[in-house]
């Protein structure tokens, strides 16, 4: 229940944040809200064409701030920071797998999948339901819907 409630909240500040972000030509990344030894932390992943800098990050928090003022949907004081989603992102949606076709990628599943909970291998394809993973010379079939988290494996 708890973790239903934590989902919803942060479809709330999504629909709040998303906006904002696809207005000033920014892709929201990802969101997380939580309570750190400081306090609440609203941490705000965003990327644009060409990459972020740190007057991007500084402008856009600008901007969701506004807009979070305005609309105010959390109760209490909190810190807002806004960054860019690093080498190793997240990858949440589809779009965000076809963009990274022939990278490697760690992906932590919901359930096993060919006997597997974490899946490690370079993204071939991806289909409407499925991202297609390359495991040891084999193609692993892996719906969006089954996966927990997915992260590019960042090598130098």
């Amino acid at each position: 229940m708890k973790d239903q409630i934590y989902m919803e909240f942060i479809k709330k500040l999504r629909s709040i944040v998303e906006p904002v972000c696809e207005r000033y030509y920014f892709e929201l990344v990802d969101l997380e809200y939580q309570r750190e030894s400081r306090g609440w932390v609203l941490r705000v992943f965003v990327d644009k064409v060409g990459g972020v800098t740190v007057e991007d990050c500084a402008y856009i928090s600008e901007k969701i701030s506004k807009e979070l003022d305005i609309h105010d949907p959390i109760p209490h004081s909190y810190v807002l920071e806004v960054s860019s989603p690093g080498l190793d992102r997240p990858l949440k949606k589809r779009r965000d797998f076809d963009r990274h076709i022939g990278e490697k990628v760690n992906i932590l599943l919901l359930e096993n999948i060919e006997g597997r909970r974490k899946v490690e291998g370079k993204i071939i394809n991806t289909d409407e339901e499925n991202v297609i993973i390359e495991v040891d010379g084999r193609f692993i079939h892996i719906p969006f819907s089954k996966i927990k988290k997915a992260k590019l494996i960042v090598e130098f």
